[in-house]
C-alpha cells in the first residue's frame, strides 16, 4: 500500500455519494466538532485524517499511539491548518486552477505516475479527487501565508552573515593550499617616522604598479628584501597552517591572482599575491558587457513600426553614419542606459528578461543583434565582451545567508504559530468520535 500524506488527502470520506451513506451517518459526518474563529472543523475532516494516519502507519509498519492521543494530535493539526488558511484569506491570497494543476502534476511526478494514474490510486483508496485538489489548494494557501508573514519577522544582520561565512570558509579551507608570492619592503620596527613613511610610500607605489598590470616577479626581483626575493618572491604551495601567521591572517579571499596589501609587520611592509589555489571548491560565472537601444510601443507606435525604426537605426550604425552611443542617447527609451550610450555594464545575463538574456548569451562579440521583443519593448543589443568571474566568496556569503534564513525562519514560524493559536477563539462543539 502506498503512503499518502494527509496534506494531500484530508477528506477521503467526503468523496462518498449521498446515496451510499445512511442519513444518520451523513448527519454525523457533517457535524461541526470545533469552531476556529469564523471557521469550522467537521467530523468528516477528523475522520478523514484519522483514516489517512492509519493507512500511512500500516504501510510503514509503525505502531500508533492510543486513539485518544492520536485524536488530539489530529485536532491540533486541523486547527493550525484552519488558522493559516484564515490568514491567507485576510492577505487576499488565492491559488488559481493553473497553479493547482501544476501542483497535482508535481505530486504525480513524485510518485512516478501520470495524473490519470494518480486519480485511479485515489479512487481505489476511496478518496474523492475534487476534495483532494481542494485540500492541496488549502495546503498551498497555508504555506504561502506562512512564508509571507514569517519572512517579515526574520531579521539577519550583515555581521551574522560575515561571521558564518568565515566559519564556512574555515571548514572548506582545511585541505586548501595556496601558491603565493611576496614582496617585502624592509624597515625596522624601531625606525624613525620618516623612514617608515618612505617605506610605506614605496610599498604603495609597487602595489599600484601591480594593479595596473606590472609583472609581480620582476618587481620582487627589483624591490623585495624578503627571503624568496631571488625566486621572484614565490613561496610555492602551502596551507594556511604552513605559512607565516601574518600571511595567513591577511588571506581573506580564495581568488586566484588576488593582490593583498600593503600590510605592516615588525620587519617592514608586505604585498602578497595569490598565484593559484587548489582544494577549494570554486564558483565561476560568466559576465557580459552589453549596450542596447530600446524602443517602446504605444497607442501611436505599433509593434511593426517600432521594429522598423530599430532596423533603420541598426543600419545607420552598421554603415558608420551614426555611432551606437549617439543613437542610444538620441533614440533609446531606457533612461537609465541611454545617457551612457546604451551601456549596461558587466552583468550576469540571468538578471535580464528572458528574451534579452537569450540574446546576450548567444550573440557574438561586437555584433549588433536584429531587433527583438521583450516585455519592455523592442531592442537591439551589442555584446562588447565576456569574462569569467570568481564568485566563490559571494557564493559562501549567499550560502551563509540562506542557512541563517532557514534557521531563523523555522524558529519564527514556530513562534508565529504559537501566537496565532493563542490569539484564536477555539471552541469544541461536539465530542469527537473515533473516526
Amino acid at each position: 500500500m502506498k503512503k499518502w500524506k494527509y496534506s494531500a488527502l484530508s477528506v477521503m470520506l467526503m468523496g462518498m455519494t449521498a446515496t451510499a451513506i445512511a442519513a444518520p451517518q451523513l448527519q454525523e459526518l457533517n457535524q461541526i466538532v470545533t469552531t476556529v474563529n469564523d471557521g469550522v472543523i467537521l467530523q468528516s475532516d477528523v475522520n478523514a485524517m484519522m483514516k489517512t494516519v492509519h493507512l500511512n502507519a500500516a504501510a510503514e509498519g509503525q505502531q500508533l499511539p492510543p486513539n485518544n492521543i492520536l485524536r488530539q494530535q489530529v485536532m491540533d493539526k486541523l486547527i493550525m491548518e484552519n488558522l493559516q488558511i484564515q490568514q491567507a484569506k485576510q492577505l487576499g491570497l488565492r491559488i488559481d486552477d493553473s497553479q493547482l494543476d501544476q501542483a497535482v502534476a508535481d505530486v504525480a511526478k513524485q510518485r512516478n505516475m501520470t495524473v490519470d494514474q494518480l486519480r485511479q490510486d485515489l479512487a481505489s483508496a476511496g478518496i474523492s479527487y475534487p476534495m483532494f485538489r481542494e485540500q492541496l489548494r488549502n495546503d498551498m494557501l497555508a504555506s504561502e501565508a506562512r512564508t509571507i508573514i514569517v519572512r517579515k519577522r526574520v531579521n539577519i544582520l550583515p555581521q551574522e552573515v560575515d561571521n558564518l561565512a568565515a566559519q564556512l570558509a574555515k571548514q572548506t579551507q582545511q585541505n586548501v593550499q595556496y601558491n603565493i608570492s611576496q614582496i617585502q619592503i624592509a624597515v625596522n620596527d624601531d625606525a624613525d617616522k620618516a623612514t617608515r613613511e618612505k617605506a610605506k610610500q614605496e610599498a604603495d607605489k609597487i602595489y599600484t604598479e601591480i594593479k595596473q598590470g606590472a609583472n609581480f616577479a620582476e618587481l620582487a626581483y627589483r624591490y623585495s628584501k624578503g627571503p624568496k626575493a631571488l625566486k621572484g618572491g614565490e613561496w610555492g604551495w602551502m596551507s594556511k597552517e604552513e605559512m607565516p601567521t601574518i600571511f595567513a591572517d591577511q588571506i581573506k579571499t580564495s581568488s586566484k591572482d588576488s593582490v593583498i596589501g600593503p600590510f605592516r609587520s615588525g620587519v617592514g611592509y608586505h604585498i602578497l599575491k595569490i598565484n593559484d589555489v587548489k582544494g577549494m571548491p570554486t564558483v565561476s560565472v560568466v559576465e557580459v558587457k552589453a549596450r542596447h537601444i530600446l524602443i517602446k510601443t504605444s497607442v501611436i507606435l505599433s509593434d511593426a513600426a517600432a521594429k522598423r525604426e530599430l532596423e533603420n537605426i541598426r543600419q545607420k550604425i552598421i554603415s558608420g553614419k551614426e555611432s551606437f552611443a549617439a543613437a542610444a542617447k538620441q533614440y533609446s527609451a531606457d533612461p537609465g542606459s541611454a545617457a551612457n550610450g546604451g551601456q549596461l555594464g558587466w552583468q550576469v545575463p540571468s538578471i535580464y528578461a528572458p528574451a534579452f538574456e537569450k540574446e546576450v548569451e548567444t550573440l557574438p562579440i561586437d555584433k549588433i543583434s536584429q531587433p527583438f521583443k521583450s516585455q519592455f519593448g523592442w531592442h537591439i543589443v551589442e555584446v562588447e565582451g565576456r569574462r569569467n568571474v570568481d564568485r566563490t566568496e559571494a557564493a559562501l556569503k549567499n550560502r551563509a545567508a540562506q542557512i541563517l534564513f532557514n534557521r531563523k525562519f523555522n524558529e519564527e514560524a514556530q513562534t508565529w504559530l504559537q501566537d496565532l493559536r493563542a490569539g484564536a477563539y477555539i471552541e469544541q462543539m461536539n465530542k469527537v468520535n473515533n473516526g
